[in-house]
C-alpha cells in the first residue's frame, strides 16, 4: 500500500514539474508585449519578482501565516534560490543573448540539467543510472535541435560561452538550494515566496524603474496583464516545480523541465505562425522521448 502511495506521489510530482516547464515555455508570448512597450529584460525580471512576492505574500497571509515563518540560520537557502539562482541566471542569460544569438544562449542555458545531475550525485547521493543518463542525452540533443543552432554557422566569443554557462549554472542552482530548503522542512509556498523576495531585493538597485512607471501610466490594461503574467509564468510554475522536488529527484526534475523549449516552439508555430523545420521537429520528438524514458 505504501509503495503504491509513493508511486502515485511520484506521478503527481512529475506531472507538476512538466506543468511548470510548460508554463515557463509560454513566457515568450507574454514578454513580447513588455518588449514592445520598451521594457528591458532586467525590468521584466523585476516585475515578475514584484508580482510573485506580492501575490504570494497576500495569499499566505490569508491562507496560513505560519508558512511565512523561517529560521534566520536557514536564510542562506533563500538567498541561494533568489540571488544566486534567479537573479544571477537572469543577468547571465541576458548578457549571453547580447553576446551571441538566442539559439546559442538557449543551448548553453540547457546545460543546467547536466549540472543538476552532477551536483545532486555529490550533494544528495542521487544515483546516476543508465536510464537517467540516456534521458539526459536525449533531452539535451532535443534542445540543440529545437533551437536551430545547427542550421547556421555562428561565431561565439569566449565571454559569450562563459556567461552562457553561468546562466545554466544559475538555473541549476534553483533545484539545489530548493532541495536544501525542503530538507529543512519548508513548504514549497514558503520557498517560492522568499525566493522572489530575495530576487526583488537584488533587482531593486539594478533595474531602472522609471520606464516601469511609464509602462503602467500609459495603459491601464498593463496592470492586470502584468499580474496574470506574473502568476502564470512565475508564481505558479515555481510552486509546482518546488512541490515536485518533494518526490522527484533533482536530476529527473531538471530533465523533465526541458519540455520548456518544446512548448515555446509549439506556441511559436501554432499561435505566432512561425515555421517549424525538420530539425526542430526532431528535437521536439527527442525531448518527449526523454520524458517517456524517465516515466
Amino acid at each position: 500500500m505504501e509503495a503504491k502511495t509513493n508511486k502515485n506521489r511520484s506521478a503527481y510530482a512529475g506531472a507538476a514539474v512538466i506543468a511548470a516547464g510548460c508554463m515557463w515555455g509560454s513566457m515568450g508570448l507574454w514578454v513580447r508585449r513588455f518588449s514592445a512597450e520598451g521594457l528591458d529584460s532586467l525590468q521584466i525580471l523585476a516585475l515578475r519578482a514584484v508580482v510573485a512576492a506580492v501575490v504570494l505574500g497576500i495569499f499566505l497571509l490569508l491562507y496560513d501565516r505560519k508558512l511565512l515563518r523561517i529560521r534566520i540560520r536557514d536564510f542562506w537557502c533563500f538567498l541561494g534560490t533568489g540571488i544566486f539562482s534567479l537573479l544571477f541566471f537572469g543577468y547571465c542569460y541576458n548578457r549571453t543573448i547580447l553576446l551571441t544569438s538566442l539559439s546559442v544562449a538557449a543551448i548553453l542555458l540547457y546545460t543546467a540539467p547536466a549540472m543538476v545531475t552532477i551536483m545532486s550525485v555529490f550533494l544528495f547521493k542521487e544515483r546516476m543510472t543508465k536510464r537517467k543518463l540516456f534521458a539526459l542525452l536525449l533531452a539535451f540533443a532535443g534542445c540543440v535541435l529545437v533551437t536551430g543552432v545547427l542550421e547556421g554557422s555562428q561565431a561565439v566569443s569566449a565571454l559569450g560561452i562563459l556567461t552562457g554557462l553561468g546562466s545554466g549554472f544559475g538555473y541549476a542552482l534553483y533545484s539545489i538550494f530548493s532541495r536544501f530548503a525542503l530538507e529543512r522542512g519548508y513548504h514549497p509556498l514558503t520557498i517560492t515566496f522568499y525566493t522572489f523576495v530575495c530576487t526583488l531585493a537584488g533587482a531593486l538597485p539594478l533595474a531602472d524603474w522609471m520606464p516601469i512607471g511609464t509602462f503602467f501610466a500609459q495603459n491601464s490594461g498593463n496592470l492586470p496583464y502584468t499580474v496574470v503574467y506574473g502568476v502564470v509564468t512565475t508564481g505558479l510554475p515555481y510552486i509546482l516545480y518546488t512541490s515536485g522536488l518533494r518526490y522527484v529527484e533533482n536530476s529527473k526534475a531538471s530533465i523533465m523541465a526541458t519540455v520548456e523549449p518544446v512548448v515555446a516552439t509549439l506556441i511559436g508555430v501554432l499561435i505566432l505562425h512561425e515555421q517549424m523545420t525538420v530539425l526542430s521537429g526532431a528535437g521536439v520528438v527527442l525531448v518527449l522521448a526523454a520524458l517517456v524514458v524517465l516515466s
